[in-house]
């Protein structure tokens, strides 16, 4: 016997318990996770497209906000939506072993510091009205 379990709900609006919350992100599918990976531009891109934060791509580069590679800034190698991680160029600890391993960091610790602009999908994002 198989038990079907329906595992993502359209229609759900939001919730206050934290599990339900937990399951709906867990749960969510690949183009509704890009919005997970959102980050905070710096002020002067905040100025200059009147957004707040916009998704993280891959080439852009961004600042640690948190962490133990906090200041440091990078261009983003890549964007994991699976696991909600960016990998960050330059960013490796170093294994017991000796092997260097790319550090990830979470979305909420970056801000954006310069955009890659080169997607025509990804400016028209932009030129929304913002605010």
């Amino acid at each position: 016997m198989t038990k079907e379990t329906k595992k993502f709900s359209k229609a759900w609006k939001g919730s206050k318990k934290v599990s339900k919350q937990r399951k709906f992100q867990l749960n969510a599918p690949l183009h509704l996770r890009h919005k997970f990976v959102r980050a905070l531009l710096s002020k002067d891109l905040r100025k200059k497209h009147n957004k707040r934060n916009l998704s993280i791509n891959k080439g852009d580069k961004v600042k640690i906000m948190r962490g133990n590679f906090r200041k440091k800034e990078g261009k983003v190698d890549r964007v994991d939506l699976k696991k909600k991680r960016i990998y960050v160029n330059g960013l490796e600890i170093i294994k017991r072993d000796g092997t260097k391993v790319q550090k990830f960091v979470h979305p909420s610790n970056l801000m954006i510091m310069e955009l890659k602009l080169g997607d025509k999908q990804r400016q028209k994002i932009i030129d929304r009205k913002g605010k």
